[in-house]
């Protein structure tokens, strides 16, 4: 009889683990929280719906939540800043869409796919056939020195003390880009009025400092 009871037991304990592991959209989508995103596996891809730049709005859902060290002042893992979007393609991994310039050598972005109704995580910024810049909304993902949306100026500007120029957004009133120059690259965050990192983006200038990403 207690046998029966403590089997019962764990039946009931087995499946209520995985019912819980199948609520979290991340493990539904087999993505290891711990994980780089060169591990990430999306879903095929829609078509891009511009060739111009990432969507405007939110964080998309095609990456893992936590990614570690994979964002350097030097580009994105083994993608220096300067090759060509080929090696981007091979650092990522996965699918990255079709996009291509409205005219030989202009700007765009390579975005994983599927972007979602919410918006892009991730961009690639290409311009003259070579990689210049990567533009992040989600928080997962650390800045070179440890920098993450979410964190308050403050925090931003403990971890790298006496780097941070201060200027003001160009469109929001209160808000500001606090901007971080190492050798030949730069890192830009954007705050919010409220002072906390909403976005932020590491590349060579003079497109790291593009407000309007390739508009």
């Amino acid at each position: 009889m207690k046998s029966s009871i403590a089997c019962a037991a764990v039946l009931a304990l087995s499946l209520s683990a995985c019912a819980e592991r199948s609520a979290d959209p991340v493990a539904a989508q087999g993505a290891d929280p711990g994980a780089s995103v060169l591990d990430a596996d999306p879903a095929a891809p829609p078509p891009m719906e511009t060739p111009a730049g990432p969507q405007a709005e939110g964080v998309g859902t095609n990456v893992p939540r936590v990614v570690a060290d994979v964002i350097t002042f030097e580009g994105f893992g083994p993608a220096a800043f300067g090759s060509d979007p080929e090696q981007v393609r091979i650092a990522w991994g996965n699918d990255l869409g079709d996009a291509r310039p409205s005219e030989p050598g202009g700007c765009y972005y390579l975005t994983p796919h599927p972007i979602g109704t919410a918006g892009y995580s991730i961009a690639f910024m290409i311009e003259g056939e070579r990689f210049v810049r990567v533009d992040v909304r989600n928080a997962g993902y650390a800045a070179p020195g440890g920098g993450r949306v979410g964190m308050p100026r403050a925090e931003v500007e403990q971890l790298y003390a006496g780097r941070v120029e201060a200027l003001a957004h160009k469109y929001v009133d209160g808000a500001h880009y606090l901007r971080v120059a190492d050798s030949d690259t730069a890192l830009v965050f954007e705050t919010d009025t409220a002072g906390q990192v909403t976005e932020w983006r590491v590349g060579t200038p003079p497109q790291v400092d593009y407000v309007e990403g390739c508009s």
